[in-house]
């Protein structure tokens, strides 16, 4: 029976992954043939090695953990039943790569408010695996390279013959020296530890789109995580959260605020300049205007992400009443009260109350 590779790098079985990292570096510049001339030493580095390339790998660990490191799926003492009866599971294909595709990535960003309206370019800062850059992916150490399998002759599969009450019969299965890779590496990457792979921060700059939604994504091939044994990347996803403005809101393309308006330039009306989220904006506001209004400016929301141009830049309009007259001014509106000559006040139908009101042309409701 083959050595239980938990005991191999003197680890318990809920030792983390690093555990795992750790204790195999440790062992490997211990025993490692350049550092070690004593007999068996080069034995036990393959066994060290062999060990870690297991546990490392949690699809293999998994399969190891329920006894299955060898035999059908990772089904322990049953592999040999389906192995007779149906053969193994790669032999017929030939040896695998080592070579696998990485994971694909997401990752959340923020932007705020005002990059969204032309859309911008921002670098991000992304931890991910990458290639090795000291073997390149080839798991080998520099100088080295994997060696044929000598158990396998390279085919990365055993065949053997089983007599059954159905006669003679020739199954194949994964060669346990090789792993069914077809070769097998004395001296791996001390880097990365024989993955063809590291983990590293890496910069990433991006082209943001104009209209970009909370929830929206964008897809970036070949930009996730590097695979093992430096195989293809896989993709990268962007997921957008679109932070607010102390100002200014969003409602699909239109960007939207709220004037507070003094009752005087309400009545009289003014003309106002004021901080957009793109530059100022002059903005005319009629005599007479409720609170309710909606002041509307072509073109100056938000890039349209599907189609051309731009939504609109809309102002709601609240106006403001006085709570604190002196006397001429309290005077004056007496005076103002008298020539006007107004109803009493009265009750508003409930769909036409400020709040509908100032809803329904703010949100088209």
């Amino acid at each position: 029976m083959s050595a239980d590779h938990y005991q191999v790098l003197g680890l318990a079985k809920d030792a983390s992954a690093e555990d795992i990292k750790k204790a195999y570096r440790k062992l490997a510049r211990q025993l490692h043939p350049d550092v070690n001339s004593e007999e068996g030493a080069e034995e036990k580095f393959k066994q060290v090695t062999h060990a870690y390339e297991v546990l490392s790998d949690p699809q293999q660990r998994a399969n190891y953990d329920m006894g299955g490191g060898q035999g059908f799926g990772g089904l322990g003492p049953f592999g040999d039943i389906f192995e007779t009866f149906f053969g193994g599971t790669q032999g017929s294909r030939g040896p695998r790569p080592r070579q696998e595709r990485g994971q694909d990535a997401l990752v959340r960003v923020d932007v705020d408010l005002v990059d969204v309206i032309f859309g911008v370019t921002t670098t991000l800062e992304l931890d991910t695996a990458v290639l090795c850059e000291t073997c390149q992916g080839s798991c080998a150490s520099p100088g080295t390279s994997p060696r044929t399998c000598d158990i396998c002759g390279g085919s990365g599969s055993l065949q053997r013959t089983v007599r059954s009450v159905l006669g003679n019969m020739v199954t194949q299965s994964p060669c346990g020296s090789c792993r069914g890779f077809g070769s097998v590496i004395d001296s791996p990457c001390p880097t990365c530890a024989g993955q063809g792979r590291v983990r590293a921060a890496r910069s990433l700059s991006v082209d943001i789109p104009g209209g970009i939604e909370t929830g929206q994504r964008i897809h970036l091939p070949g930009q996730g995580e590097v695979g093992h044994g430096g195989g293809q990347a896989g993709d990268l996803y962007l997921e957008f959260t679109v932070r607010g403005d102390s100002l200014y809101s969003r409602s699909g393309d239109d960007i939207i605020a709220t004037i507070e308006l003094d009752l005087t330039d309400a009545v009289l009306g003014t003309e106002v300049t004021l901080p957009a989220l793109d530059g100022d904006v002059t903005v005319v506001i009629k005599p007479g205007v409720q609170s309710g209004d909606v002041i509307t400016v072509k073109g100056r929301g938000v890039t349209k992400l599907r189609g051309h141009g731009r939504g609109d830049l809309r102002f709601g309009v609240q106006v403001l009443t006085p709570t604190k007259l002196g006397s001429q001014e309290t005077e004056l509106m007496k005076k103002f009260k008298a020539l006007r000559k107004v109803d009493a006040p009265r009750l508003a139908g409930a769909q036409q109350g400020i709040f509908h009101k100032f809803r329904d042309r703010l949100f088209g409701g």
